[in-house]
C-alpha cells in the first residue's frame, strides 16, 4: 500500500486501542479496492477526546470509528447525529462532511447480522427471539444490543450490571425513547433465576477479553442455568472463543462471537467513508488470519 500526500486518513480511537484488529479487515479492504485510504489506530485518552476531535478536522482525517470508551462522550464532538444513533445514545461510526463531524451507529446492523444469518438458514433459531434477553453490561455497545433486541421482537430485556445506580440509569435512559423495548435491571446474583428462560444471553462487557482469557461474566455454578436452545453471543471477539461461550458450549447452547459483529459493523461504515460496499470475505478472512483460525 502505497501512501502520498494525497492518502485519506481513516482511523479508530480508543482507550485502550492497541489490540484492535479494525485496521486489519480496513486496510486489507482498501487494498483489494485499490483506494487510495489508510486506516490507523489513534489512542486517545477521554480527558483529550475534544483535542483530538479538533486535531483530526484540521488535518482532514475523513472518518473515524469509536471504541470503548468513547462511544457515548463523542456525541458531544458531533455537529449531526442520525436518529437512530441518538436514539441509541451512542456513535461508533464517523464521517466529516461538509456539515461538520456526523456520526451514525453501525453496531445495531453488526450485532444483528449473524443471529438473522442463523435464523435464516436455522427456523428453530427464531424461536430465541420470542424469549427474553439477558444482558451483561450496560456500556455503549450495550446500547446496540437494546436497538436490535427491539428489532428481533425479544419480549424483555434484563439488564445485568455489578453496580445497581448504573442499572438502574441504563434502564431509565431508555423511558423516553422512540426505540420500543422492555427493560428491567438486575445484579448478578439474579442470574440464576433469569438464565433458564433466556432465549439469548449477551455479555457486553470487558470480562474475558484478551489478555485476562480466564475470565468470564459468569461463574461455572451460574452457567449450568443456561438453556441448551439459547444463543450465548460475547461481543468480545479476541480470544476465540472466550471462557464465557466455552461455559455455555458445555450446556449445549448455540455460541457466536464478536468476530462476525465486527466485520458486519466495519463492513456499514466502509461504505460511507468511501461510497462504496467493501469485500465481506476479505475482512473475515483478515480478521481470521490476525486471529490465526484461517
Amino acid at each position: 500500500m502505497a501512501i502520498s500526500g494525497n492518502t485519506k486518513l481513516l482511523g479508530i480511537i480508543g482507550d485502550p486501542v492497541e489490540h484492535s484488529m479494525s485496521p486489519d479487515m480496513h486496510n486489507r479492504a482498501i487494498a483489494e479496492l485499490g483506494l487510495d485510504y489508510v486506516y490507523v489506530p489513534f489512542p486517545v485518552k477521554p480527558d483529550n477526546l475534544g483535542a483530538a476531535m479538533a486535531g483530526f478536522a484540521a488535518i482532514g482525517v475523513v472518518g473515524l470509528n469509536a471504541t470503548i470508551p468513547h462511544k457515548q462522550a463523542v456525541m458531544s464532538y458531533l455537529d449531526v447525529i442520525t436518529p437512530e444513533a441518538q436514539a441509541i445514545g451512542a456513535v461508533n461510526t464517523i464521517w466529516r462532511s461538509d456539515r461538520g463531524w456526523e456520526g451514525t451507529n453501525t453496531d445495531v446492523t453488526g450485532f444483528l447480522a449473524p443471529l438473522r444469518d442463523r435464523a435464516a438458514s436455522n427456523p428453530a433459531i427464531q424461536r430465541c427471539f420470542d424469549r427474553p434477553l439477558v444482558l451483561l453490561g450496560h456500556g455503549g455497545a450495550a446500547r446496540a444490543v437494546v436497538a436490535g433486541a427491539s428489532q428481533l421482537g425479544c419480549p424483555l430485556v434484563h439488564v445485568v450490571g455489578r453496580t445497581p445506580e448504573k442499572v438502574e440509569a441504563f434502564v431509565r435512559s431508555w423511558d423516553n425513547s422512540p426505540i420500543a423495548v422492555n427493560l428491567k435491571g438486575h445484579s448478578f446474583s439474579e442470574l440464576g433465576t433469569l438464565l433458564p428462560e433466556a432465549g439469548i444471553i449477551v455479555n457486553a462487557t470487558p470480562i474475558g477479553m484478551h489478555p485476562q482469557i480466564s475470565q468470564s461474566p459468569l461463574s461455572d455454578a451460574v452457567a449450568v442455568r443456561i438453556s441448551s436452545d439459547a444463543i450465548a453471543y460475547d461481543l468480545i471477539y479476541t480470544p476465540s472463543p472466550t471462557f464465557f461461550l466455552h461455559q455455555a458450549q458445555r450446556q449445549g447452547a448455540i455460541a457466536i462471537d464478536g468476530l462476525e459483529m465486527l466485520v458486519r459493523q466495519g463492513a456499514a461504515a466502509f461504505e460511507i467513508w468511501v461510497g462504496q460496499a467493501p469485500p465481506i470475505e476479505t475482512m473475515r478472512q483478515a480478521l481470521r488470519e490476525r486471529l490465526g483460525l484461517a
